[in-house]
């Protein structure tokens, strides 16, 4: 039967469509929760490894500038500049000015950063083995059946 809005029109989609989204927002949640605790037990917070891994793993080189970062990380430049700094006190990355503008900022890891991200890399991937196959089942469970409009 389907369910009704709150104005009492009539829904097309069903209890099975909820569980679906629900069941993947769990499975991704239990995922995100195994990343944060890696994460801290390397000393890291969520968002320190992300930007490791952002800079790391942006396409082409590696460096980022501040607006690629704080757009990667989906924060604020002024955000990314601050994470920039604690991260830099720590060790994990650099700042450099480029050598053709030297306006502007590069990011690299060090390579503390480096090792730091090898380590969570090899935890997140073998993590991804149980966790993959079942996301990827109910993402294709949710494209092969999506609600009607």
């Amino acid at each position: 039967m389907p369910t009704t809005r709150p104005d009492d029109a009539p829904s097309a989609l069903t209890k099975a469509d909820y569980a679906l989204l629900a069941e993947f927002r769990y499975n991704l949640r239990k995922f995100l929760g195994f990343s944060e605790a890696a994460a801290a037990r390397h000393g890291l917070t969520p968002q320190q490894y992300q930007v490791l891994l952002a800079i790391q793993g942006y396409p082409g080189r590696e460096w980022v500038t501040m607006g690629e970062l704080a757009e990667q990380m989906q924060v604020r430049h002024h955000s990314a500049v601050g994470l920039v700094d604690r991260m830099g006190k720590l060790g994990l990355v650099r700042r450099t000015a480029a050598a053709d503008d030297r306006r502007r900022v590069e990011v690299t890891l060090t390579a503390k950063g480096l090792r730091t991200l090898e380590k969570l890399y090899r935890e997140h991937r073998d993590e991804l083995r149980t966790a993959g196959p079942r996301l990827i089942g109910l993402l294709r469970r949710a494209a092969d059946q999506p609600p009607e409009a």
